[in-house]
This record gives structure tokens, C-alpha cells and sequence, in this order.
């Protein structure tokens, strides 16, 4: 949330929730304690649009 600082958003997944859920809170998790992600989360940030 570019006016909220330690505000971060994960959703999204459409009916795919159940299966997503957990790979995108360890995502979530790795960025928001300043690791690497394990994958590049690029291509999912919401400015895309």
C-alpha cells in the first residue's frame, strides 16, 4: 500500500485460495522479514495493471 507503510496485501487467487494460500504467505513472509522470496514476485504486483 504505497500510502500505508507495513501495510502488504495477498489475495487474489479466485478459487484457487486453498491451493495458493500457504506459497504466498511463505512469499509474504520472506519479504516482509527483508529475505530474498524464493521466487521473483515481480510479475504478481498489482501496478501490473
Amino acid at each position: 500500500a504505497p500510502r500505508h507503510k507495513n501495510l502488504w496485501f495477498a489475495f487474489g487467487h479466485a478459487h484457487h485460495g486453498l491451493t495458493l494460500g500457504p506459497v504466498t504467505g511463505r512469499i509474504v513472509a520472506e519479504m516482509v522479514s527483508g529475505e530474498r522470496p524464493f521466487i521473483e514476485p515481480t510479475a504478481f504486483r498489482a501496478d501490473r495493471f
